[in-house]
């Protein structure tokens, strides 16, 4: 029997599965606390639900697990895996009605980077001028989701394309951008090259629960 449009939002098809692609249902457990934290207003699903969305920012080590899929996704597209980053983590946090009863529901998705050897593009700034173009549109269309783009004090938050424009990411995919803050942006950019290095520490496998909620 297909599943109510309720429930598939309910077990975070919110949080959206294939919106980032690559990851795996995570649950927060040991560790320190995430380097920074999301957390969005609550608002209206179109089934007249509630919904809060969570957003834990690493980057951490990907466990055994991801590296794995890691491992399978690059040699699929011909690639060796170089390493593999956690980004971070979506929580959806999910309250309404069904079957004329109250109802709750929820889930995480990790939002991880596979660091295949990929080919590095010529021009990659004009990737970044696509994006430029884009990102108030991009921006209002993940809110319909996820709720409002996250921002500080009125300045939104720069969008990080998981596959980076060097190595030929789409600048306007939804599975390819994660809002972040600033601090974590840079933190992420700089960690980068050595992810795509070989035998760095992101080729390492690191805890299944990194943070702690």
């Amino acid at each position: 029997m297909k599943a109510p449009q309720t429930i598939r939002r309910a077990a975070l098809a919110v949080v959206v599965t294939t919106l980032f692609g690559c990851g795996s249902a995570t649950v927060g457990g040991g560790g320190s606390p995430a380097r920074a934290k999301w957390v969005s207003p609550i608002f209206a699903t179109p089934e007249g639900g509630q919904l809060r969305t969570t957003i834990y920012y690493g980057p951490w080590q990907c466990s055994a697990a991801f590296l794995s899929r890691c491992e399978s996704k690059c040699a699929a597209q011909g690639y060796q895996l170089m390493g593999c980053m956690w980004l971070a983590d979506i929580k959806g946090d999910w309250q309404g009605r069904f079957l004329l009863m109250p109802a709750e529901a929820g889930g995480r998705m990790a939002i991880t980077h596979c660091c295949c050897d990929y080919p590095t593009v010529a021009d990659p700034e004009s990737l970044r001028k696509v994006w430029s173009r884009s990102r108030i549109r991009f921006r209002e269309e993940w809110a319909k989701e996820l709720g409002t783009w996250p921002n500080t004090a009125g300045r939104a938050w720069p969008g990080h394309h998981l596959r980076d424009f060097l190595h030929g990411g789409d600048p306007t995919a939804p599975g390819n951008v994660l809002p972040v803050p600033d601090d974590v942006h840079t933190t992420i950019n700089t960690e980068y090259p050595a992810c795509y290095a070989p035998g760095g520490k992101w080729l390492t496998p690191g805890p299944e629960r990194p943070y702690a909620d």
